[in-house]
């Protein structure tokens, strides 16, 4: 009986992606990949660089009125969800888990290893320390990306915001900036995905086990016994 009730609890481990995470990735690349190409609709509408101007072919929404219906969706999409998955990182101890602690030495030492293309990612449940800067990274830009968009979308009501951003172009500088970082990292993590194919099938199907439940084992404490004194021995 004990012995089935284990080997069943280990079946049921944890895997390293679960199905919260799951939709929760991919929910988030849905609502960046719409942000971005109706971003880059509204952008045309009034640029920021004028050497700069984005094909309407690689653009969502149609007229400016529907990019902007686009983008609000992709944008409140990506709010809540991003907002349930910081929840979600802190709350089980993923992120300080998976993505801590950051070392700079370890760090440099990594990032020369992948631009001699020696990097080796055999283990899918362990992050590399240029993997875990590029997630904190993406997760600190991703928080700055929906500040400035709530300061350029609606600068009256969220004044407040103006100090971080010096004026209202400065905030859509930002915001700018901040979508050509989030395209800068969904080129290299699908390439680095594309790389080792088992990491999309991790993020599709769960991964492996990280994690086996076990029946918890009421340990045996022996009662402790009197030690005989020296008088009751003699």
């Amino acid at each position: 009986m004990g012995s089935g009730t284990g080997k069943s609890q280990a079946r049921h481990g944890l895997r390293l992606h679960p199905l919260a995470l799951r939709i929760m990735h991919w929910t988030n690349a849905f609502a960046m990949i719409v942000m971005i190409g109706s971003g880059w609709k509204i952008y045309n509408d009034e640029v920021l660089f004028g050497w700069l101007h984005f094909p309407d072919q690689i653009t969502i929404g149609g007229e400016a009125q529907g990019a902007l219906q686009w983008h609000f969706l992709g944008m409140w999409i990506l709010t809540f969800n991003g907002l349930a998955y910081l929840i979600y990182g802190t709350v089980t101890g993923r992120f300080r888990r998976m993505l801590l602690p950051i070392y700079p030495r370890e760090l440099i030492a990594t990032a020369w290893d992948a631009m001699r293309f020696r990097l080796k990612h055999d283990n899918l449940t362990s992050y590399n320390a240029v993997q875990r800067a590029l997630y904190v990274g993406i997760i600190l830009i991703g928080i700055v990306q929906v500040v400035s968009g709530l300061f350029i979308w609606k600068p009256m009501q969220f004044s407040e915001l103006m100090p971080l951003f010096y004026d209202f172009q400065g905030g859509r500088l930002i915001h700018f900036l901040c979508m050509a970082a989030i395209c800068a990292f969904l080129v290299v993590h699908v390439s680095l995905a594309l790389l080792v194919p088992r990491a999309i099938i991790a993020m599709l199907a769960g991964g492996p086990i990280v994690e086996a439940t076990k029946p918890q084992e009421i340990p045996h404490t022996p009662v402790p016994q009197p030690v005989p004194s020296a008088e009751a021995a003699s």
